[in-house]
C-alpha cells in the first residue's frame, strides 16, 4: 500500500516528537507536558492511518479532520514549550515548521473532500 505524502510527513513528525518527549522527560523530567504533546503528535500519524482504511467518503474526512485538529493541538504544545523555554529555538522551528506543514496539506484535503461531497 503507498502511503500518502500527509501519512509520510505525519510519521516522519511522530518521530521526532517521540525522540524530543524522551529528552524532555529524562533531562527535564516534564512528564506532563511530554505525555501530552506525545499524544497530539503522534496521533496525527494515526488517525491518517486509520483515514485510510476509511468506509466512506465521511469517514475519511472525519479522520481527516481529527488528524487536522491534532496538528493544532501539536502547535499549541510547542507554543508553550517554547514560551517556558523547555525546547531549543531549532527544534521548535524544525517541528513547528513540520506541523503547520502538514495542517495546511489537511486543511487542503479537507476542503477537496467537502467541496465535493456537496
Amino acid at each position: 500500500m503507498e502511503r500518502s505524502i500527509a501519512y509520510q510527513k505525519a510519521f516522519r513528525l511522530a518521530v521526532k516528537i517521540v525522540t524530543y518527549c524522551r529528552l524532555l522527560r529524562d533531562d527535564s523530567k516534564e512528564y506532563e507536558l511530554a505525555r501530552q504533546l506525545l499524544k497530539s503528535g503522534t496521533s496525527i500519524g494515526a488517525n491518517l492511518a486509520e483515514a485510510n482504511g476509511a468506509i466512506s467518503k465521511a469517514d475519511f474526512s472525519n479522520k481527516v479532520s481529527i488528524s487536522y485538529k491534532e496538528t493544532l493541538e501539536t502547535k499549541f504544545w510547542l507554543e508553550l514549550l517554547q514560551e517556558v523555554n523547555l525546547i531549543e529555538d531549532s527544534l521548535y522551528q524544525e517541528i513547528y515548521s513540520d506541523s503547520d506543514e502538514i495542517a495546511k496539506i489537511l486543511f487542503s484535503i479537507l476542503k477537496t473532500t467537502r467541496i465535493n461531497k456537496t
